[in-house]
């Protein structure tokens, strides 16, 4: 094995993630099982999910579907009961569930604002409390938290998912500070514009695009894979120091002033 080979080590790890049938994280389990690590993959549809557990184990991979409601904390107690007693551990999760609307802000309702809080903030939460439960215990752990530029400053158009994240990177911060100590790093990696289906229909119009790529230095859009390479580090010893951190991807956005 090669000095780059044994730095970033993966194989024989089990990573579990949230939101696996998504555009993001579902490429971010693709690259993890690449490398060696066995994919539990959770998700409110299974049926995204079950056709993404038969792609990478036609590629030789090891994946479990686990349906999973985040909001739920028995679902997240049933994941990972089903991922220790399948793999035989776990080392790494991804929280990367997510929801969000457009709605001007004086416009959002009072169940439209809790139903995303749920989602991206009291999600991520409960995850962090039953997966962290656990690594604490083994004394060891990685958990990547899916933050997003609009954590602050906040992004327009989105208002209460960027209150959420704003919330994600700071439960990062704190869970880092809290278990450090004992091993278990907490991570928030913090994606520019991404596309997904949703977004193109819901908003980006050609004003938006325009708006996006003439504050982005690299004047377009990222591609899912380009995301894969921080979510590796963050996940292999190679980045056993990196704890609190929020990594951003996001082509220079947040760089950007005139």
């Amino acid at each position: 094995m090669g000095y780059l080979e044994s730095f970033f080590n993966l194989a024989g790890k089990t990573a579990a993630l949230s939101g696996a049938g998504g555009l993001l994280v579902s490429e971010m389990a693709r690259s993890l099982a690449k490398a060696g690590v066995n994919v539990a993959l959770l998700d409110i549809s299974d049926e995204k999910t079950q056709e993404l557990q038969n792609e990478i184990s036609r590629s030789g991979g090891r994946a479990l579907v686990v349906k999973t409601d985040v909001t739920q904390r028995a679902d997240w107690e049933n994941a990972l009961r089903s991922v220790v007693d399948h793999f035989g551990d776990v080392q790494v999760l991804v929280n990367g569930a997510g929801a969000n609307a457009p709605t001007p802000f004086l416009e959002i309702t009072e169940p439209e604002w809790d139903q995303i809080l749920r989602v991206q903030l009291t999600g991520t939460m409960i995850g962090c409390q039953v997966f962290g439960t656990y690594m604490v215990r083994q004394g060891k752990g990685s958990i990547i938290n899916i933050s997003s530029v609009s954590s602050g400053p906040p992004l327009s158009k989105a208002f209460t998912y960027s209150v959420a994240k704003a919330g994600v990177k700071n439960l990062s911060q704190n869970l880092a500070r809290e278990w450090a100590p004992v091993g278990v790093r907490v991570n928030a990696l913090r994606p520019g514009f991404f596309p997904s289906e949703f977004m193109k229909l819901k908003l980006l119009t050609k004003e938006r695009i325009d708006s996006i790529l003439c504050h982005t230095p690299t004047k377009r859009f990222g591609e899912p894979v380009e995301l894969t390479g921080a979510v590796l580090w963050l996940s292999s010893d190679a980045a056993s120091f990196v704890t609190g951190a929020e990594i951003t991807v996001d082509g220079g956005f947040t760089a950007m002033t005139i």
